[in-house]
């Protein structure tokens, strides 16, 4: 298989194995998010509702694109992406991956709905930040802050949010229904007895919705993970798509050139300039490359790790330019510099991209992971969260809420924790009830505790276990 010695093959089986597995465990641990509701409303048995939720999660990943994918690819620095060691890439692989699974397996054992999206990144963190402390890194190069903080921001905000609109919708729902329809929405479900035809289709609609965007933003982490794996490991074949013709390049480097020939070197700070005349020279290289001979129209294996480099620079580099105050772009020139760095028709398209079996592989284990081990979290989701019993309206109010900024998450391509934002709406769903007393103080602080322990944990486990693979490998 891609013409690999037997130790790498085996070494890129347990690393794709290890992805897959951590997609399961990802499934099953935050199967209770979407359904949890349908379940203690009485809405669908929970053999149906786990089969029909994975199902939704499946679909979720097939249509999702990959966004998000290259989102959680980007966070960590060029320099690890393009190491020509691929045992330096198998190291960094299974750090990453086994502090993740390590902290979803102890949270879920224990009935904690912790986030998988803050595991995986917080592990992804530590594998950059070991990686600062290696002598080989001259750069000092460790993480793309940029992205780093951008997808904190979204991890971080999400729950706040998630919380207080889950009480504006019940507040809205208390004013505008008839007392009629109240009467029926916010009563507590009858044990062994289903919900009014109307009230079941809008639960079993919100949690239909829930499923399907979780696949879409959790199962593109998942995605992500596996291009990692591959451009480790398998560089010839993944580091660049290589069905596409680099000529196409041409029209892009020709958009950038012109418009960078405009910039006022002597009006940018010393770092910039410095970048933009490394990446003038990235720009030459390339067009040597796809103006030399090709083989097929294809670039050759042994440049496209070079060229994804290239690549992957010119596109850091260039945002940096054009965020100094210097820089003074027009709005027109802004446009050409981001449809030709772009993943639409621009030079990103040769690096942002994954194959469909990838998708279908991940898409596959999300979906049988959900159908699973959902019994522990999905107690705490519907009663250990609040005093009361889940009713009509908070049930369906904290999974539309979820359904809602997930949806958006993946539109703006950022990571959403699917755990935190359904477990805070329904904590806001209760507060909106009866105020904060409804919340079970233990639970909550629980919840909180994993929320703040998930990043520190998942770093220091994965920065501890790069160093020891590459000691060891």
């Amino acid at each position: 298989m891609f013409g690999l010695e037997t130790d790498v093959f085996i070494l890129l089986f347990i690393s794709l194995f290890a992805a897959c597995a951590f997609e399961f465990v990802n499934g099953f641990h935050d199967t209770a998010n979407a359904v949890a509701t349908v379940i203690y409303t009485n809405s669908l048995k929970p053999t149906v509702a786990v089969v029909w939720s994975g199902i939704c999660n499946f679909t979720g990943v097939l249509l999702g694109g990959i966004g998000v994918a290259m989102g959680i690819v980007n966070l960590l620095p060029v320099e690890l992406l393009v190491d020509q060691n691929v045992y330096h890439s198998v190291a960094m692989v299974l750090a990453l991956l086994l502090s993740a699974i390590i902290w979803n397996l102890g949270t879920w054992y224990f009935g904690i709905p912790s986030s998988s999206s803050h595991t995986l990144i917080g592990s992804i963190l530590g594998v950059g930040l070991a990686f600062a402390t290696l002598p080989e890194n001259k750069t000092g190069a460790a993480v793309n802050w940029d992205k780093a903080i951008e997808t904190g921001e979204a991890l971080f905000l999400s729950p706040l949010l998630g919380f207080s609109l889950a009480i504006v919708l019940m507040f809205v729902l208390r004013r505008l229904v008839s007392e009629e329809v109240k009467g029926q929405l916010f009563k507590e479900p009858k044990k062994n007895s289903e919900p009014p035809t109307w009230i079941r289709a809008v639960l079993i609609a919100t949690c239909s919705l829930v499923s399907f965007f979780h696949g879409s933003n959790d199962g593109q982490k998942g995605v992500g993970l596996i291009m990692l794996i591959l451009i480790g490991i398998v560089p010839y074949h993944f580091a660049i798509k290589a069905d596409l013709d680099p000529r196409l390049m041409q029209t892009n480097i020709v958009g950038i050139e012109q418009t960078i020939a405009s910039l006022d070197s002597g009006k940018l700070s010393p770092i910039n300039r410095d970048r933009l005349v490394q990446t003038r020279n990235e720009l030459i290289d390339l067009k040597q490359l796809i103006n030399g001979p090709l083989v097929d129209n294809k670039i050759p294996n042994e440049k496209r790790l070079d060229v994804r480099k290239d690549l992957l620079l010119i596109n850091s580099n260039i945002k940096k330019i054009t965020a100094d105050e210097g820089a003074n772009l027009s709005a027109s020139q802004m446009a050409v510099l981001n449809k030709s760095l772009g993943e639409e028709s621009g030079l990103r398209r040769f690096t942002d991209y994954a194959p469909f079996w990838v998708i279908l592989m991940i898409a596959l284990s999300l979906g049988l992971g959900t159908m699973i081990g959902w019994r522990r979290i999905v107690v705490t989701v519907g009663e250990k969260i609040g005093k009361q019993h889940l009713t009509y309206a908070q049930g369906a109010s904290a999974e539309l809420v979820a359904a809602t900024m997930i949806g958006v998450g993946t539109w703006l391509k950022l990571p959403i924790s699917t755990t935190h934002v359904l477990s805070s709406g329904i904590a806001g769903s209760m507060v909106a009830s009866k105020g904060v007393k409804n919340l079970q103080a233990a639970t909550v602080r629980n919840i909180a505790l994993a929320w703040v322990l998930t990043l520190p944990v998942s770093i220091l486990l994965s920065f501890t276990l790069y160093i020891f693979f590459r000691w060891l490998l």
